[in-house]
């Protein structure tokens, strides 16, 4: 089924043919199965081809259905700029830097007055203020400001978020003030949504008033139920960078533990025949209810999946294995959502746990050791290890960088942070007694300050993090073929899985030392989108040289979503280059190649200039005219950088297109590279 989805994906396959390969091959399964003559042995793999084939077309019909674009009444069919739009708040308001955001659900597009049904996720952004802020999660608003569809920022090794945002079925965006839409009366939010937003909210509320540090809130608050709007960045980044994020965020972890403390709370019932499917039912009716008011996330969904088979089976007496059961819940959650597959949670969540389920034991194995409490220290650390395993090619590929010391943050942070995962459940739900919560709540925020503290001095250790990590998709699946490899020569004594392992390890080095060599060689101009700034790098083999606003390198989110990585995907460090000439403080000269950079007024930018360059950078807000600058500078490519305004973007690239001068506008078609060769 994965094969299917992957496919459908990729190759972007009608319904018509997925449905006829599913049919026919189900048809041609069953008779097979049916017919005397293909019901011995021989014809077994026949019949299993069969079956993979109907999977394959059935994970390709699947991800057809899911992708919002094939709906007939998809917003992108009905919409026309001009139109008015219905839609339906779906979630509470997030405050952002200059902004309040929220995913809406859209309802209705109005064409000359008649009304037409439509489907789709939006993301509205509200200008922030407090009469935006009075909008709730089920409101309706209408608008007629058009709506703008997502892009990427085009930036190299950037995030692909627009097919992020199309996996959870988001296709469009819009910025509105109070004045451009219209609120609808009632509120249309499902009893059911209502009532698990008033139970985050009170959750909430209880940590919010009796754990009075910032940051310890906010961790509490990410650890208890996922929320992560007051969790301070830089601590989220000390967490990543010590190898411990995934304490932070809900995942299987916290249902595992919440799993053992509601087995230990209704144990009584088991003892009766008569109580043991009340028992089941509590478990895991509260084990959903935590995964839903979470989020459902992809880690949380799978542990919850996991446990309701789990508990199912122990009640019909059918303990299944544990590979099937990690196999039957990913197909339930693909079932629901086929592009789960690319979620780096999902992904993240089945390697560690089938990672534990592999190489804990022969890890544990190595050590045996007599006292219960060293023993103990053994056992979460064999478990650590074994998690690492095959986590690590997966964290490679998406994060760039590995902790050091992950097995010493893992001994101290995982026991620290189940004891206050604990202690948070008991002080909401004790929340209503206010002397034992004070009480509590002012423990909590003690240990989490030690915990935040201990973190963040780790984070400071000399090695802590090995960063800048680039590798490939071919190189992260030839690590997990290493892995194989070595496994199954160190767990089976089998040769062949060792020639495996160093064949791939040794493919992996060649592609390795391949990609550093060009690198070696590559000589490239990159102005950046970067939202509000000019930014700009110079790359001469593995040595750059920024040439920018200098708030950007101050500013965490275009470091870590812009430059970073380009940098990594470049495999290239600060380091200015002498075969650069610089006769001015705007112009730049390499291999005959000149490159003017104005942010000034144009006598002032090109004074010590020649009368011709081949690449003209416009940046910030000067005053000038394009045809102006034709005549003074004769550009051959004219480049608008990320800070330029808006609309003075588009009165220049009108003018370019007048004149017939090659132009691009990095805010609407991505960073611009060149070679300088």
């Amino acid at each position: 089924m994965l094969a299917g989805i992957m496919l459908q994906w990729y190759l972007q396959i009608s319904l018509t043919i997925s449905i006829i390969a599913f049919v026919v091959s189900l048809l041609v399964f069953f008779m097979m199965g049916a017919l005397r003559n293909f019901q011995s042995w021989q014809w077994a793999p026949w019949r299993g081809w069969v079956l993979m084939i109907a999977l394959v077309s059935c994970g390709m019909i699947l991800a057809w259905l899911k992708d919002t674009r094939n709906h007939r009444d998809w917003l992108g069919k009905q919409y026309q700029p001009g139109d008015l739009v219905v839609v339906t708040i779906d979630e509470p308001l997030v405050a952002k830097e200059r902004s309040y955001k929220a995913t809406a659900s859209v309802m209705y597009v109005f064409k000359e007055g008649k009304k037409i049904n439509a489907s789709g996720s939006i993301i509205i952004y509200l200008k922030k203020d407090s009469l935006n802020y009075t909008l709730r999660a089920g409101d309706r608003i209408l608008f007629n400001r058009d709506l703008q569809e997502i892009r990427n920022a085009g930036n190299p090794g950037g995030f692909d978020y627009k097919r992020y945002a199309l996996f959870n079925g988001i296709t469009h965006q819009v910025y509105l003030m109070h004045k451009d839409y219209h609120q609808l009366p009632s509120n249309y939010l499902p009893w059911y949504k209502s009532w698990l937003l008033q139970s985050r909210n009170y959750a909430l509320n209880a940590v919010k008033t009796h754990i009075k540090g910032a940051k310890e809130q906010g961790l509490a608050e990410a650890m208890l139920i996922g929320y992560k709007d007051d969790l301070d960045k830089s601590l989220l980044q000390s967490y990543t960078n010590t190898g411990v994020v995934h304490v932070i965020a809900v995942s299987g972890m916290h249902l595992a533990l919440l799993y053992w403390l509601l087995n230990l709370l209704f144990a009584p019932l088991l003892r009766k025949k008569k109580t043991q499917w009340l028992h089941a039912v509590l478990v895991l009716s509260l084990l959903w209810f935590f995964s839903f008011i979470t989020g459902g996330a992809a880690s949380i969904v799978r542990a919850a999946v996991m446990f309701t088979f789990i508990t199912v089976g122990t009640q019909i007496n059918r303990n299944a294995s544990i590979y099937n059961i990690l196999a039957a819940s990913a197909f339930c959650q693909l079932c629901y959502n086929p592009y789960w597959l690319w979620d780096v949670g999902f992904q993240l969540s089945y390697a560690a746990v089938l990672s534990i389920v592999v190489f804990y034991k022969p890890i544990y194995n190595l050590l045996f050791i007599k006292n219960k409490i060293l023993d103990a220290i053994w056992q979460l650390a064999a478990v650590s290890i074994a998690a690492q395993i095959l986590t690590t090619p997966i964290a490679l590929y998406y994060f760039h960088q590995f902790p050091v010391y992950f097995l010493l943050s893992n001994l101290v942070v995982v026991p620290v942070s189940t004891i206050v995962l604990v202690a948070t459940l008991v002080l909401v739900l004790l929340s209503p007694i206010k002397i034992i919560a004070a009480f509590i709540g002012h423990l909590l925020n003690g240990l989490i300050w030690w915990l935040n503290t201990f973190i963040e001095r780790m984070e400071d250790f000399p090695l802590a993090v090995w960063s800048g990590i680039n590798i490939s998709l071919s190189q992260s699946l030839l690590l997990f073929v290493f892995i194989a490899g070595m496994g199954f020569w160190l767990m089976s004594q089998r040769k062949s899985g060792f020639w495996w392992a160093m064949s791939s390890l040794s493919v992996f080095l060649l592609i390795r030392a391949t990609s550093f060599y060009n690198a070696g060689k590559q000589q490239k101009l990159i102005v950046y989108n970067a939202n509000r700034y000019a930014a700009m790098d110079v790359i001469n083999g593995r040595n750059y040289s920024y040439y920018g606003d200098a708030e950007a390198l101050a500013n965490t989110s275009v470091m870590n979503y812009v430059l970073n990585p380009s940098r990594i995907l470049h495999r290239i460090t600060a380091g200015r280059d002498p075969k650069w000439e610089q006769p001015s403080g705007n112009a730049l000269i390499f291999h005959d190649q000149k490159v003017i950079r104005i942010n000034q007024s144009l006598q002032k930018s090109v004074e010590t200039a020649s009368l011709s360059a081949d690449l003209v950078i416009l940046s910030g807000n000067p005053r000038l005219y394009i045809s102006d600058l034709v005549k003074m500078v004769q550009p051959s490519q004219i480049v608008i950088d990320g800070s330029v305004p808006a609309w003075k973007a588009r009165y220049w690239v009108r003018d370019c297109d007048s004149l017939q001068i090659a132009c691009h506008n990095v805010a609407t078609e991505g960073a611009f590279v060149m070679s300088l060769y």
